[in-house]
């Protein structure tokens, strides 16, 4: 009895810290911050122009190496933005752009990223993808959200300081490259051009996480996302071999069989080891106290729960993407007869590699899980995770200094990228690559991207182009 009394006397105690705890953490400013979109002359004005670039369809294929329809967009840029033409250096690498805004100093240059190139946009529009058209102060078409509409706000907020007389500090660039969505090489050739003139860069501030509210399930409040860990990119093919024959007189174990059997392993299995990396605890930690009592109670003292929690971690598609590497299968072909048995089957997989099992190691496991059902493995593409971004550092300081005087109240948090930026090409010249785009969105909007009816308010734009402006004179 003794000892169960002790026992019961521990658990009654940590609960109690646990409580104590929980309760003394109060909600931050983000829980209540409110963005206040104003679609006024300036921001409808802004719409108008971002809809003339939507309406250059530049839709970018791994497979066309013509590059008309990007230097039509560019075309259309310098009619849109003269003084960046007149006054800044312009570079192009085969349809990818690369301009330098001269400033006062070539010492720790920063420069803004956001890609021209989008994907197809297939299926029901509700308005012409390729319209441009501003109807109920939202901006409609392909791009406005990935990333023409960032790319405007880069490139309109520097328009206005030329034309203001301003000179920066130090010099400015703006790469905005035609290949993104393919993974070309329009990034790798600028950040070449970078690396072999000694030009090592401040920060990047490139297409990541926006502003939004409730990005996560079960927290309140209004945020900006800053992705300052990306995640490692590759495709990977697993083939299965076998004789063939008449589907009249079927074998066992056939080629198809093995890859079924093998898809079913690796999806229902936990193949790749959840880690809370230091960015996501963070990420975490900003968000507890603007969350409901539970799960604050949880992540508040994870001293404690931290083996309970990284259990629910697995069930969040979203939270599961941020702590392990993940795969999709996205390809897979047999015969070409109904029915004939193939001598060869193949599926393919899309790997996004965590850090704390990287490249080599996720393709290892696969290899060998593939291995036991007599499947051959073959790396398609590979590209390691990027180095972190400290939120501490200068750079993230600079940007929640921004955030305070742009969207009082919002929070500033950082996360782990789980999609892939052109970031990963230019860490030989920037240890500091930031994933962010300082504008306002909604979660239809959000949704929207790579998806039907993508739009963008016309209001987000003018707050966008505010922060970059006052982004650029702290320096």
């Amino acid at each position: 009895m003794t000892f169960l009394l002790i026992i019961f006397l521990i658990i009654l105690v940590l609960f109690l810290i646990c409580l104590i705890r929980t309760v003394m953490i109060k909600p931050t400013e983000a829980k209540t911050a409110k963005v206040e979109l104003k679609a006024d002359d300036r921001a409808r004005a802004y719409g108008e122009k971002l809809g003339e670039m939507i309406r250059i369809e530049t839709i970018s294929d791994r497979d066309d190496s013509n590059r008309e329809k990007f230097y039509k967009f560019h075309e259309k840029l310098e009619e849109l933005f003269p003084e960046i033409h007149k006054h800044c250096e312009k570079h192009d690498f085969d349809g990818s752009l690369l301009f330098k805004w001269p400033g006062k100093s070539d010492q720790e240059p920063t420069m803004f990223m956001s890609h021209h190139d989008v994907v197809e946009a297939t299926g029901t529009w509700t308005h012409d993808p390729f319209g441009g058209e501003v109807i109920d102060d939202k901006v409609w078409g392909r791009g406005t959200m990935d990333t023409k509409g960032n790319l405007f706000c880069i490139m309109q907020s520097i328009e206005e300081l030329i034309t203001e007389g301003y000179k920066p500090a130090h010099d400015v660039y703006i790469a905005s490259s035609c290949t993104e969505e393919v993974s070309g090489d329009g990034a790798p050739r600028t950040a070449q051009y970078l690396k072999e003139n000694g030009i090592k860069l401040k920060y990047i501030l490139d297409e990541g996480g926006m502003i939004l509210e409730k990005p996560i399930d079960g927290v309140e409040g209004t945020y900006g996302m800053v992705g300052v860990l990306e995640k490692g990119y590759g495709d990977l093919k697993f083939t299965a071999r076998g004789k063939g024959g008449h589907s009249s007189a079927p074998s066992k174990h056939t080629p198809l069989a093995r890859i079924a059997a093998f898809v079913n392993e690796a999806e229902t299995t936990q193949v790749f080891k959840i880690h809370l990396n230091e960015t996501m605890a963070e990420m975490l930690r900003r968000f507890a106290p603007n969350m409901k009592f539970g799960m604050k109670f949880l992540l508040v003292n994870l001293w404690l729960f931290k083996p309970i929690f990284l259990k629910l971690i697995a069930t969040s598609p979203k939270l599961a993407a941020m702590s392990k590497t993940t795969l999709a299968f996205t390809m897979a072909r047999g015969s070409n007869g109904y029915n004939v048995i193939p001598q060869e089957a193949y599926v393919t997989g899309n790997l996004r590699y965590s850090h704390h099992q990287a490249t080599e190691e996720s393709i290892r496991i696969m290899t060998e899980l593939a291995k036991k059902h007599d499947i051959e493995t073959e790396v398609i593409e590979q590209h390691h995770p990027c180095p972190e971004v400290s939120y501490t550092s200068d750079a993230f300081k600079g940007l929640e200094e921004v955030m305070a005087e742009i969207y009082p109240g919002v929070g500033l948090i950082p996360y782990v990228m789980t999609g892939g930026t052109d970031c990963k090409f230019y860490t030989e010249v920037c240890d500091n690559a930031l994933r962010f785009a300082p504008i306002y969105i909604d979660h239809q909007q959000l949704n929207s991207i790579h998806g039907l009816d993508e739009n963008m308010d016309v209001a987000s734009l003018s707050a966008g182009i505010d922060f970059y402006k006052t982004l650029i004179k702290k320096g």
